[in-house]
């Protein structure tokens, strides 16, 4: 998960001080000195790492901090805020502006992910009403334009390109072909480099002058860490860019990059990218990432993802099957579909506030759990879902020859779809419901 090791450290900190009952400002100082060290390792800014903890510290030696009945949850909350007020302290939504096509340029170092996030993010703006169009202006890695048709295609976004032609002509015609098909949302895909170059800021700045774009994101990998902030610091001062994007948060990120970039060049990290598949990304929230460092969850985002991916009408009908006791294993394999929706379970469960990262890695979460329940009920008739009682030895034979796995796998599936029942039963018994947001429950109930 994104920041593990400095959760861990910055946890391991704030736990010697929920074993005092009362902190004096030794305590305080030499918990400051281990968030020092934690977040240099994360390979945050000195300088950033130096003002924050300047500003924590005299926060937290103050009067009402020390004389609390419960200081170290006090200077648990000063950290949160002062991480939440590094980041940015509230999402910036993407600027887009009222004249028609409004255009976002995509830059970066090459290997940030420019143009696979460039499309997720258009497919996101899709999401929300716009009809964006993507363009090719990576003329310098052939590959690149491919790579754009293909996430271009899955997306269902169209994509402008004109092969290796010069990028100020392409983008040109990209804008007349945005007007010309009703595109309001353009997205340029830009070249990038190993390392930063003349020739590269001055074919960004020729684009800029001929397009006007309403943002320059900045796509920056968040396993850099403090080159990351260079590279910001560098294509803001010869672009002025508007915001950020961070890529990679499911891999090892350590966290500099997160929490340099906005204190360093002043500009918001807008969006994340935090998966490999199409849908993974997401608005950054200073808040909740705060929170999701401190170990305190992100119900917020889980809700969020939840309402994205959960069908509410099915969630309403499996839950009413299940208060009449006609939930059938058809009904499960729906839930378990919108289940993997949602993203990885290991994800998913990093987001429920008070779950530990190292006890959570070691319970191992098996993400094939899944398919092999999806297997096991594909391989059934629709009579056997409907009627899962009918099962025997025979019948248990044939699914698990079809599916690829065993007689105790699909025991075990049934076992538990009996046990969800009964939980189900005692629930609606006691005339109690669980609501997952404004959706019900993952199993209805």
């Amino acid at each position: 998960m994104a920041f593990e090791s400095l959760s861990d450290k910055l946890a391991a900190a704030f736990k010697k001080l929920r074993g005092k009952g009362r902190l004096n400002e030794n305590d305080i100082k030499e918990a400051m000195r281990e968030v020092r060290l934690a977040l240099l390792e994360a390979d945050v800014s000195y300088k950033v790492v130096k003002d924050f903890v300047k500003i924590v510290s005299d926060r937290a030696v103050g009067k009402d901090i020390l004389e609390s009945l419960s200081p170290a949850q006090m200077v648990v909350k000063i950290v949160n805020e002062e991480l939440t007020r590094l980041m940015g302290g509230e999402n910036v939504k993407l600027n887009i502006g009222a004249k028609a096509p409004s255009v976002v340029m995509l830059v970066g170092l090459q290997g940030a992910g420019k143009t696979t996030n460039g499309a997720k993010l258009a497919a996101l703006m899709k999401k929300q009403g716009k009809r964006p169009l993507l363009t090719a202006c990576d003329v310098y890695r052939p590959a690149a334009i491919k790579q754009l048709e293909t996430v271009g295609e899955k997306l269902g976004i169209p994509v402008f390109q004109m092969g290796q032609a010069n990028t100020v002509d392409i983008t040109k015609a990209a804008l007349e072909h945005a007007r010309r098909h009703g595109n309001d949302l353009v997205f340029l895909d830009t070249a990038g480099r190993l390392h930063i170059d003349a020739t590269l800021m001055d074919e960004l700045r020729r684009i800029k002058a001929v397009c006007d774009p309403a943002e320059i994101l900045l796509v920056v990998d968040a396993m850099t860490g403090q080159d990351a902030v260079n590279a910001a610091s560098a294509f803001d001062a010869a672009l002025g860019i508007t915001g950020v994007m961070l890529t990679k948060l499911d891999g090892d990120a350590r966290g500099g990059a997160a929490l340099s970039v906005r204190a360093v060049t002043g500009k918001p990290i807008k969006f994340s990218g935090t998966g490999e598949k199409l849908d993974q990304i997401e608005a950054f929230h200073p808040d909740r990432m705060a929170s999701r460092i401190l170990g305190m969850g992100d119900v917020l985002s889980l809700i969020e993802k939840a309402e994205a991916t959960i069908d509410e009408k099915k969630a309403l009908a499996a839950a009413e099957k299940l208060r009449q006791n006609k939930f059938t294993l058809s009904d499960y394999y729906d839930q378990l579909v919108q289940l993997k929706g949602m993203g990885s379970l290991q994800d998913i469960a990093g987001m429920l506030p008070g779950v530990d990262a190292k006890a959570l890695a070691g319970a191992q979460i098996d993400e094939r759990a899944l398919l092999r329940t999806e297997a096991v009920i594909q391989s059934m008739t629709p009579h056997e879902r409907e009627n899962p009682q009918i099962l025997n030895s025979s019948r248990k034979r044939r699914i698990a020859s079809g599916s690829g796995t065993t007689v105790v796998d699909i025991n075990r599936l049934l076992k538990q779809f009996d046990a969800m029942k009964q939980m189900a039963k005692q629930f609606s018994g006691s005339k109690r419901t669980h609501r997952f947001g404004n959706k019900k429950g993952m199993f209805g109930f």
